[in-house]
């Protein structure tokens, strides 16, 4: 019997509900779910009404931006997420960055690519760029778990990914620990392309959580400045606007 190498991966590390973390049934004869069948209807999907900048679900369906961006510019043209920021969303994203759950990568990358691939091709995403981590938070986890996901999603899309065009120059401090004007002041200059030009026309920025958008647009500015000529941003998941 020939048994390929994902199944025998599968076999020695089976894969874990997203969810609630149980071992999920493996068949060397059948593909394994993503997930398990109790968990398939808990997460939050972002619908309508949303922000039409970054995605944010709203409150009033009359109301066209959220709070953060009926205020000011943002460099980026337009975001969309996944999930609503909240409860078994938030337990598995900590589990994915700090409990090294790195199989989750696969289903959240194949859940973006099933809801949003149509508006990824509308948009004319030419590349797949994550938000990186500094060297040293790097070091810390082992992985980026940005880089991940958009590499899962860039395989879904066919669509190329460059984990190390963007670097983060500057180990800065963790966003949900500050305030609105301490996250403008954290990342300013806290991104640079590692190329001087950048030959990329529509660039789809990834990032596991969006809360007011301050990492995606720093990041989009940078990407602007070095030759970009329109960046889009796909979260995971994101906070609800007002």
């Amino acid at each position: 019997m020939n048994i390929g190498k994902d199944s025998l991966l599968h076999f020695l590390f089976p894969p874990r509900c997203p969810f609630c973390d149980r071992v999920l049934f493996h068949s060397l004869f059948a593909k394994s779910p993503l997930v398990c069948r109790e968990c398939e209807g808990l997460p939050e999907q972002v619908g309508e009404p949303a922000c039409c900048k970054c995605g944010k679900p709203l409150q009033d369906g009359r109301a066209e931006y959220c709070y953060d961006c009926g205020r000011k510019e943002l460099a980026y043209a337009q975001g969309k997420a996944l999930w609503a920021y909240k409860g078994p969303v938030k337990d598995s994203l900590y589990r994915f960055k700090y409990q090294n759950r790195q199989e989750y990568a696969r289903y959240y990358g194949i859940q973006l690519a099933r809801a949003y691939g149509e508006w990824i091709q509308r948009c004319g995403i030419s590349a797949v760029v994550p938000i990186p981590l500094s060297r040293k938070r790097l070091r810390q986890r082992g992985f980026n778990q940005a880089g991940l996901v958009a590499i899962r999603l860039g395989k879904e899309m066919g669509l190329p990914v460059f984990p190390n065009l963007l670097l983060r120059v500057r180990d800065t401090t963790a966003q949900k620990e500050l305030n609105e004007e301490e996250r403008k002041n954290n990342l300013k200059r806290a991104f640079k392309t590692s190329a001087n030009k950048v030959q990329l026309d529509h660039i789809l920025l990834i990032d596991d959580i969006y809360t007011t958008g301050t990492t995606m647009n720093e990041a989009a500015k940078e990407l602007k400045r070095a030759g970009a000529a329109e960046v889009y941003c796909l979260s995971i998941s994101i906070g609800r606007g007002y």
